[in-house]
């Protein structure tokens, strides 16, 4: 079966970089990518695959079913959004669209899930369940797979696979990570209300700004010693608004920021933790304030069950120097968790660096990927499915 799939992904090689630098010239930013999704629908239903779409708004579903309806279900989920970021690459499928861009891989997620689609398409006697094709919207603001689920996408299915492209490992390479991948994530807008006074004069006022510093540096200090070290915690303020005037003490601030955790115990606690050390530091100096704490996304734990699957599959087809089990998660944050708060999964990152030139980050306006990533991904997805099944079947002769 690893030949067939290797000789399947081979072939369709060249279509699938085609079809990646399509997607790239015409990004869509998140809940907008209607264009996309006509585009995914139609390569889906040119394999003969079912389609579903308008799915949590603008996603897409393919339903392949197996050769048994009695086995499990294995979704395989990419997404599909681009970012605001004005391209400075020169290629001649950079982006088209002015301020939009594939700054983040998703352009070779959705062309990993279609290849992985055709090739799997072509297979129908060799993969025993039904996979299911979830090709989600708008991860980068962290809502497509909250609007996937409420609108059924995970219905009877038993198991998910994901992939992220990951420019530090080398094209034709998989990072693979057992227990938390990524972190939660979670907004935080804090308002401090003090009183105005002459800028001259401090002592007839309440420094909103002062006092708001005050909090800031609280916040920071506190975390090295009343968090467990072993558990870390980021919690940055990225924006402070305040003030009218310099010679005007300010009445009001409002802070704005990102709190990141890896453990779910950690993770419940920080709101309390947060509005403890605020109420704190304003009852002292005679403020008032606000804490608005937003959940996010949890942090992605992958089941270790699949794994494992994922991990020998991975060695069967690329041979083990070309897969990196990951010492340390990432405080980055994917929406990939939600759905495995509903049902078991794994991600893994996709190797899309390139040897012999500069690898930019993620999310950096001259990203871009060495596309014999697509043919490593589209494989290992194919083969960890098949294999996922293979196991499933095992499990239950055993019962």
């Amino acid at each position: 079966m690893l030949s067939e799939i290797t000789a399947l992904a081979e072939k369709l090689a060249p279509r699938l970089i085609e079809i990646r630098r399509h997607l790239h010239t015409h990004p869509e930013l998140s809940g907008e990518e209607y264009q996309t999704a006509a585009y995914i629908a139609g390569v889906l239903s040119s394999t003969g695959i079912h389609v579903t779409e308008s799915v949590g708004k603008t996603g897409v579903v393919g339903n392949l079913p197996g050769v048994t309806a009695q086995h499990n279900t294995l979704a395989i989920r990419v997404d599909m959004d681009a970012l605001p970021i004005q391209e400075c690459n020169d290629f001649e499928f950079a982006s088209a669209k002015p301020g939009v861009m594939h700054a983040c891989g998703h352009d070779v997620h959705t062309t990993v899930g279609l290849g992985t689609a055709m090739v799997l398409s072509q297979l129908p006697e060799a993969i025993a369940g039904n996979i299911r094709f979830l090709f989600q919207p708008a991860e980068e603001v962290a809502l497509g797979a909250k609007w996937m689920v409420e609108a059924g996408a995970l219905k009877n299915t038993d198991a998910i696979l994901g992939l992220h492209v990951f420019p530090t490992i080398p094209a034709q390479s998989v990072g693979i990570r057992y227990g938390a991948l990524t972190a939660a994530a979670d907004d935080l807008e804090i308002f401090i209300y003090g009183e105005s006074g002459h800028g001259a004069r401090p002592h007839q006022a309440k420094d909103a700004i002062w006092i708001a510093s005050q909090v800031i540096t609280a916040l920071q200090q506190s975390i090295s010693r009343t968090q467990n070290p072993l558990r870390p915690i980021v919690l940055t303020i990225g924006q402070i608004q305040g003030g009218r005037a310099p010679n005007v003490i300010a009445d009001q601030v409002q802070m704005t920021g990102t709190v990141r955790s890896l453990h779910p115990e950690t993770h419940a606690n920080l709101p309390e933790w947060i509005e403890n050390i605020v109420a704190s530091i304003c009852n002292t100096y005679g403020a008032k304030y606000k804490v608005n704490y937003r959940r996010g996304v949890p942090s992605v734990q992958n089941d270790f069950h699949l794994t494992q699957i994922l991990e020998r599959a991975s060695r069967e087809a690329l041979g083990n120097e070309h897969v990196q089990i990951l010492p340390e998660p990432s405080l980055g944050a994917e929406d990939f968790s939600v759905y495995l708060e509903n049902i078991p999964g794994t991600m893994f990152r996709l190797g899309v660096g390139h040897q012999n030139r500069l690898n930019y980050p993620l999310h950096h306006p001259l990203f871009d990927v060495d596309e014999s990533a697509i043919r490593t991904g589209v494989i290992t997805l194919a083969y960890t499915a098949y294999k996922y099944f293979q196991q499933s079947e095992a499990n239950h002769e055993e019962i």
